[in-house]
């Protein structure tokens, strides 16, 4: 006859017991026997309200849920003959993008005869870099992709 590990309503040890009689048990106190730990030898069963601790853990994952902070990736795009005011502008959302704990994926594109010349490119990342070592690091540095140069900043910890 196979054999429980049966632990009482109250948390209480009630010993090594058959199946039969842990159901039977289970019974008497008006509530379900639950399987805890299917590994366990003998397995370990519980006498518990079913449905209130089905209850209690989708509370406790609604409040983990709740606490928890989802990443989001902004995108950034510039051009290499960016004017002073919209770089600015860039680097003010960049920042605040930073401060909110956002990853930022800077994106420089090259259009035509741009990409003779792509040092202009680079020192505009540099100076962006730069510009908010305060607020974020450089988790991927910046790389030419066909004919955009693209970079991965995230928040300091």
């Amino acid at each position: 006859m196979p054999q429980v590990r049966l632990i009482g309503p109250e948390g209480e040890q009630l010993g090594v017991v058959e199946v039969q009689k842990a159901i039977d048990m289970a019974e008497q106190y008006e509530l379900d026997l639950v399987e805890v730990a299917t590994n366990a030898n003998p397995p370990v069963c519980r006498i518990l309200d079913y449905s209130k601790f089905k209850y209690d853990e989708e509370k406790k994952e609604r409040q983990a849920k709740k606490r928890q902070h989802q990443v989001h990736i902004k995108e950034i795009r510039l051009k290499p003959n960016i004017e002073e005011h919209d770089y600015q502008v860039k680097l003010k959302h960049l920042v605040d993008f930073l401060k909110k704990k956002d990853k930022i994926k800077v994106s420089l594109f090259f259009r035509g005869r741009e990409m003779t010349h792509q040092d202009l490119g680079r020192r505009i990342l540099d100076r962006l870099i730069s510009e908010s070592t305060e607020h974020g690091i450089v988790e991927k540095p910046p790389i030419l992709e066909g004919r955009a140069i693209t970079m991965v900043m995230g928040p300091k910890s």
